[in-house]
């Protein structure tokens, strides 16, 4: 690109060189260059370091105005000053789990176990979870999505965590896979007045990526006192990280569906639980539908009192 000359005597031609000079700093030019080379670094070590001397700031003292510049305009000998900084960020300070400061997942973890042993009600639960501060997802969500249903119905479905519909209406299942589970649930005569509904996590992970194993272990704690706080006859765990995380299986969720896993709540007592497939599993593979209907059958039966893990 050649170099733009300007006539002194000429406003114009000097307004066209400074708003030339403008653009280069906007791209980023920030060193300006010769015909003939030159050792920077030799400069910076001949040039004496003389202490800055301090100036303290004349608060009536108005501001120098700029050299010869249009109206608005920077002058090209103060394009340096108007550089971004290269200095790092300041870090943002520690997240704070419950009460303590910069608490590692564990300590958090531990934390949400000593407070929901406390509850006593479902109430008090989710009155709990909506001021716990432990759980980063919190800070993410819009809301607290905590139940839905009949929380003295004799089965509970459990799911992984929500999703966007969940989170801006703040119940589990809203969503297309919660229409899908409303006509599963009703091929066998149950609907949400006679189910109670939750998630393994009540926060929507940002971007409905899965929750992490940190996010499961914090939030795992608070699910287990809702069941025990509800205690249904029968658990249905809806796809793989809800039957991991309640049942303790390693296996992938095709090998685990269909099968009664016994669940001992806190008190000692042990329900049986129910692994099968989650609705959005099913909206992702409709083939697998026939599966999800065999496990249902199992459930309709148990609930009748013939089913095989009875």
């Amino acid at each position: 690109m050649e170099p733009m000359t300007a006539n002194r005597a000429d406003p114009d031609a000097r307004a066209d060189l400074v708003s030339y000079l403008d653009f280069h700093v906007e791209a980023g030019v920030d060193a300006a260059l010769d015909e003939h080379p030159h050792d920077r670094f030799a400069e910076a070590e001949a040039a004496p370091r003389a202490p800055a001397a301090r100036v303290d700031p004349a608060p009536d003292r108005e501001p120098p105005p700029r050299r010869d510049t249009p109206s608005g305009q920077a002058s090209p000998l103060d394009f340096r000053r108007e550089l971004p900084s290269r200095d790092p960020p300041p870090r943002e300070p520690a997240r704070t789990y419950g009460n303590a400061a910069g608490a590692k997942p564990g300590e958090a973890a531990d934390d949400a176990r000593a407070r929901a042993a406390q509850v006593t009600t479902l109430e008090e639960l989710e009155a709990l979870l909506r001021g716990f501060e432990g759980c980063g997802l919190r800070f993410t969500a819009k809301n607290l999505v905590f139940a839905d249903g009949n929380p003295q119905a004799r089965v509970m479905f459990v799911g992984e965590a929500p999703g966007a519909d969940e989170d801006r209406i703040g119940k589990p299942f809203m969503g297309r896979s919660g229409q899908l589970l409303d006509r599963m649930m009703a091929a066998i005569g149950l609907d949400r007045s006679s189910a109670y509904i939750s998630n393994v996590v009540p926060w929507r992970p940002p971007g409905n990526r899965n929750p992490t194993p940190q996010e499961i272990s914090i939030c795992r704690p608070f699910v287990e006192r809702q069941i025990e706080l509800a205690n249904p006859d029968i658990l249905v765990c809806l796809g793989a990280p809800a039957t991991q995380t309640l049942t303790g299986t390693k296996d992938g969720i095709l090998k685990a569906r269909g099968r009664f896993y016994p669940y001992r709540l806190g008190d000692g007592r042990e329900i049986r639980a129910l692994a099968t497939l989650h609705p959005a599993y099913l909206l992702r593979q409709p083939v697998q539908k026939r599966l999800a209907w065999r496990d249902f059958r199992m459930l309709k039966s148990a609930l009748d009192g013939s089913a095989p893990g009875q």
